[in-house]
């Protein structure tokens, strides 16, 4: 069986305590450091709701988990970092690179999932935190599940020695390159710079200097059947990379994005982007601007069979 590129079920975990996190703005460049005193857990928890609500709305089930309070877990909302699902009932769980992101790997949210789903295997790579490699999920790795690559940027987050094992343990064939914003920083996650549809890969190749790795990702992306549409080094920090192409219940291919990624892209962009799926999007300026992460990173899609009543 050939696995699915998108689904119609994720996992969203709906936060108690979001706000500046000292700890990934040592990389996340996307993150504002003026926001670090300010009050905004009442702004994301609206933006929060907002876009599980229209997800639910184009025919989408959200499994919502409440965040918890004791530790302080300030970027919960990003799951998609610390686990991903697979159709043959595997469950990942990833080597974080900031200490108390590792705290969002709870089992209970484990334990939810097996209420519902088939759960065969659970493979944990957070061991590799201890010799500080780091591969930060979704994030760090865009998976083409169809044909089993993992496009990944390397980063501190995103190691090759735990993007390796990954790619042993899964089958997926590695595809690493460097990506770095318009003041030569390193991107922190390529799912900032880069996402693919069943059909599609969206990337911004001006964040990448080597042509050989440019030429390497769009040969591809070509072999594997994927229409290429470039986005800018502007577009990127207004998050119009960090998109995720999901599927609704009733097989209509959805587009996912914040309202500002949307607002960024150009009308041919859009065009061709809408020739794949129904565009959705959603305000999220405080998450981005505090959290650094839009509305890819606070989806863990859920490609796990169902439980058989």
């Amino acid at each position: 069986m050939v696995d699915r590129q998108s689904t119609s079920s994720v996992l969203m975990i709906r936060p108690v305590g979001f706000g500046y996190n000292e700890q990934t703005a040592v990389s996340n460049f996307f993150m504002d450091k003026l926001t670090k005193h300010q009050e905004v857990h009442p702004k994301a928890l609206r933006e929060f709701d907002q876009l599980a609500e229209l997800l639910e709305k184009h025919g989408i089930d959200v499994l919502v988990i409440e965040s918890q309070k004791d530790p302080h877990l300030p970027d919960s909302v990003f799951p998609n970092n610390w686990i991903s699902t697979h159709d043959d009932g595997t469950i990942f769980l990833y080597p974080m690179e900031a200490p108390n992101r590792r705290l969002e790997r709870r089992e209970e949210i484990l334990s939810t999932l097996k209420e519902t789903y088939q759960v065969k295997e659970i493979i944990d790579l957070s061991y590799l935190e201890q010799q500080s490699f780091f591969l930060e999920g979704t994030g760090s790795m865009i998976l083409d599940r169809e044909n089993k690559r993992a496009y990944a940027c390397l980063s501190s987050r995103t190691s090759e020695v735990a993007l390796s094992e990954f790619c042993r343990i899964s089958g997926y064939t590695p595809i690493t390159f460097h990506a770095v914003d318009a003041n030569k920083r390193a991107i922190y996650h390529t799912n900032v710079m880069m996402s693919l549809g069943s059909k599609f890969g969206l990337i911004c190749t001006e964040s990448i200097s080597d042509n050989k790795e440019i030429n390497g990702i769009r040969n591809s992306l070509i072999e594997t059947g994927k229409q290429i549409i470039e986005i800018s080094l502007d577009q990127v920090n207004h998050f119009a990379g960090n998109i995720l192409e999901l599927n609704s219940k009733t097989g209509e291919q959805i587009i996912v994005m914040s309202e500002q990624a949307f607002k960024s892209l150009q009308a041919e962009q859009l065009k061709r982007l809408e020739s794949y799926g129904n565009i959705i999007f959603s305000p999220l300026y405080t998450i981005e601007t505090v959290g650094g992460g839009s509305a890819r990173c606070m989806i863990a899609e859920i490609f796990l069979p169902a439980l058989k009543v």
